[in-house]
């Protein structure tokens, strides 16, 4: 997919990976919907600002209604609360219903959208721990693993309409979502190019880093021996 020329819409926008994402967009050429549930905090010149809570079916519907021309959605909106799946079950619920469900919501308000614009391409924001899952972020490891899957599912769904869907996996980022863990941290600035190459180069999936390399090879091997790797390196 050429993205000069193309009409985007970026999903959290106002900061973080979003925020890059959506300036990147606009310097390759794209026209650009940068959306928030709190538009007036999204800071980014030549984008056209719009309010969306993915979590709230109307406010869906909405921005599909104002974004009619839009031929690549980027589901990057999505939160972290820390829950683990059995201790607070209404935050667990919150991840699934944001990252999972909400991201759905917005697929499908947005597939006819895209059917009607000639098909263009969807991408997922999802993460490293869709393929694992660490003390302390079980639950939205879950939800990323489910992510994950809905991009493998969507395609089938969207084939026949000719849209394309790009998973995106990545480690730790430099955002205020991360800002409290003492780890190395990707620029998200880098996720945001590595995605949007990924769209040109027309591609089923990006893995931005070689953590998140190193844990999608281990899928294929004995996950007792991957578990026992984990356990040394929480050690």
């Amino acid at each position: 997919m050429e993205i000069d020329g193309a009409t985007a819409l970026v999903t959290g926008a106002n900061r973080g990976i979003g925020r890059h994402l959506a300036a990147q967009l606009a310097e390759r050429g794209a026209t650009v919907y940068a959306t928030a549930r709190r538009p007036g905090a999204i800071d980014l010149d030549g984008v056209r600002t719009l309010t969306l809570d993915i979590t709230d079916t109307a406010s869906v519907a909405a921005a599909a209604r104002a974004a009619g021309d839009v031929d690549l959605l980027v589901n990057n909106a999505g939160i972290a609360t820390g829950a683990t799946l059995l201790g607070d079950l209404e935050q667990a619920h919150r991840e699934m219903d944001t990252n999972l469900w909400g991201t759905l919501s917005v697929v499908r308000a947005f597939a006819p959208v895209l059917a009607a614009n000639g098909g263009g391409t969807i991408v997922n924001i999802a993460s490293a721990a869709s393929w694992t899952a660490l003390p302390g972020a079980t639950a939205y490891a879950v939800s990323k693993a489910a992510l994950w899957n809905m991009g493998n599912a969507l395609r089938h769904e969207l084939a026949a309409q000719g849209t394309s869907v790009l998973s995106v996996h990545l480690g730790v980022a430099d955002t205020d979502m991360a800002a409290d863990l003492p780890l190395t941290k990707l620029d998200p600035a880098l996720v945001a190019r590595a995605t949007l190459d990924g769209v040109e180069r027309d591609r089923y999936e990006v893995v931005v880093d070689e953590q998140t390399a190193l844990v999608k090879e281990w899928l294929s091997k004995d996950p007792e021996e991957f578990h026992a790797l984990l356990a040394r390196m929480l050690d």
